[in-house]
């Protein structure tokens, strides 16, 4: 049951990737955190993730920007490394606080605790309106490249800050969309690394499932690339983002 579900949670979030404002790993995170610890979850959805983006680089990488990804790329993958060693860190703490609730316990860690309000933080973030129209100007491309990088190694979020710093790089559509791939893939090889050296080596990982929910994540993205572009699917979206908030109050209560 949880090899369908997460395949199926991996193809529709690749498909959404395309038109509901949110990335894969955004969507897909949450998922996979139901039945694996949070740090090997983030791990998990890198591994798709990643994959998902090489795909995506191959349809695309020859219109991005190489000024944009020297200034707003290197940086990114210097400061993933850091968010990603500070995700190990969290995930060596036991316990954050634990409290009880009609004769249950509930245990809340660090990492969980962290996850759930970085989930919480970017849905409402890309849920707000004026988001969408912040540009800052090029020279910031640098910071924008830290916060990305560093958000990206951390949870997997890094689509965000990415977007509001590259709006106004003086980027095409086209080019936009392959510099935004290519900085992706350069994060996700900066912390797969680091997690090829811990999460990734804990013997509860299920690589057949790693494997299904990539291909899955695989056929989503041809299904969006080739059909759904111009879909305007507000109303997924809303419910995407309501579903978002609730797993994120999970995680920060300890009920997931």
């Amino acid at each position: 049951m949880e090899l369908f579900i997460i395949a199926f949670a991996s193809f529709i979030a690749a498909l959404l990737t395309f038109f509901s404002g949110f990335g894969l790993g955004t969507l897909l995170m949450p998922v996979v955190a139901i039945f694996f610890p949070p740090a090997v979850a983030i791990a998990i959805t890198a591994v798709v993730h990643f994959a998902n983006n090489i795909l995506k680089f191959f349809l695309v990488a020859k219109n991005a920007d190489t000024k944009v990804l020297l200034y707003f790329g290197l940086p990114a993958v210097i400061f993933a490394f850091m968010g990603a060693y500070l995700l190990g860190f969290l995930s060596g703490i036991e316990i954050l606080y634990e409290y009880k609730l009609f004769d249950k316990s509930f245990v809340v860690t660090p990492i969980k605790f962290v996850i759930g309000v970085l989930i919480l933080f970017f849905v409402l973030l890309e849920s707000l309106p004026f988001f969408a129209d912040i540009a800052l100007d090029k020279k910031y491309l640098p910071i924008g490249g830290v916060l990305s990088g560093f958000f990206g190694g951390l949870s997997g979020n890094q689509g965000a800050f990415r977007s509001m710093f590259l709006l106004k790089a003086g980027l095409s559509k086209e080019s936009f969309i392959a510099t935004g791939v290519v900085l992706a893939v350069m994060v996700d090889s900066a912390r797969m690394i680091i997690y090829g050296e811990s999460f990734l080596q804990e013997g509860d990982i299920d690589w057949w499932m790693v494997f299904v929910a990539t291909a899955a994540a695989f056929l989503g993205t041809f299904i969006g690339n080739k059909l759904l572009k111009k879909i305007s699917i507000e109303f997924i979206r809303l419910v995407v983002s309501g579903l978002l908030i609730v797993i994120s109050f999970g995680l920060i209560s300890g009920i997931i």
